[in-house]
């Protein structure tokens, strides 16, 4: 039913597009016959604001993945380089947050560790709302930024690297046989702020299922039992992921976006100094204010990487500095 209503909620927006470009084109020629110059500025508005919907209404149509409407994970990992790679993980993390909640979508915190510095070294976030993975599963891969360092005494231009990982949770219709005796399960003490307790025991839970090498971690619960349900969730997620790449042929190697943190495998450039651009390095989609995108714009990338990514389209384009 739920599928059934997503088709009929696209037909429907379809069939009204049509309907209004037609009327508005018969509107723009009776305009142009009688030389009402108001009347056809307005139709040609009208005409705007159906392309920007039609626009919206393709995005849409892109998010018809098995998974799409799922809720999704999105793990953040820094590169090598210390802190400067560490508070690079902390900015992309405050990004995907500010993106999501812009979109209304609510942000749950499941693992962190805090960077030696600054910063983080990983972190897991669970982004809660309709469509959200569907929306952010082209943004796995991994991201560089250029600046010159708050950490330089010098005044440096450094090169940073952190890696994104999203995958969808699972339904709970949707059965991932995991056996007890393929996984090795660790309990530590959790990190950060937190009550007399949490930091006090050892409730933090980390999985290891052996035979795909996949490592999941959960500590946002006072509770060891919460945390162990949580990253059971986490991992029958991540085994779900992988399988639904290898059915799509849309990623040759499940673990291509665990490649290496560095050159050669980042999606998109974040440039600070010595002027301001965003780059995807996938679709050639720009921003001369990266402050913004840092604040979470991202929607513009995104569609582009959904449509490349259905298309199959390949854009050649050339690396920034």
């Amino acid at each position: 039913m739920l599928e059934r209503r997503r088709l009929d909620e696209a037909v429907s927006a379809t069939r009204s597009i049509e309907r209004e470009l037609s009327e508005t084109s018969e509107l723009i020629e009776m305009a142009e016959a009688e030389g009402d110059e108001e009347m056809a500025a307005e139709g040609t508005a009208v005409l705007k604001v159906l392309a920007e919907k039609a626009e919206r209404d393709k995005v849409a149509a892109l998010l018809s993945g098995e998974a799409d409407n799922n809720d999704t994970y999105i793990e953040i990992n820094s590169g090598a380089g210390g802190t400067e790679s560490q508070d690079w993980a902390q900015m992309l993390q405050r990004m995907y947050q500010r993106w999501a909640e812009a979109r209304g979508y609510k942000v749950e915190l499941i693992d962190f560790n805090d960077g030696e510095q600054a910063g983080i070294k990983n972190a897991t976030m669970l982004i809660k709302g309709a469509q959200a993975y569907g929306w952010a599963k082209t943004e796995s891969g991994v991201h560089r930024l250029v600046r010159i360092s708050p950490y330089d005494s010098a005044a440096r231009r450094h090169t940073s690297f952190a890696s994104v990982w999203v995958y969808p949770q699972i339904d709970d219709d949707i059965e991932i046989d995991v056996k007890e005796s393929d996984l090795k399960i660790d309990t530590y003490r959790a990190s950060g702020a937190g009550g007399q307790h949490i930091n006090t025991t050892d409730s933090a839970v980390r999985i290891t299922h052996v035979p795909t090498g996949v490592i999941v971690a959960c500590q946002n619960e006072r509770s060891q039992h919460k945390n162990k349900a949580t990253a059971m969730k986490m991992l029958k997620a991540r085994l779900y992921e992988r399988e639904l790449a290898i059915r799509e042929a849309a990623i040759a190697d499940v673990e291509a976006g665990k490649s290496d943190i560095g050159w050669g495998h980042q999606i998109r450039s974040y440039v600070l100094q010595p002027y301001q651009l965003v780059k995807d390095l996938r679709t050639g989609v720009t921003s001369t204010a990266p402050g913004d995108v840092l604040d979470g714009e991202l929607d513009a990338f995104m569609a582009a990487a959904l449509s490349q990514k259905v298309t199959g389209e390949k854009v050649d384009v050339s690396d920034v500095d």
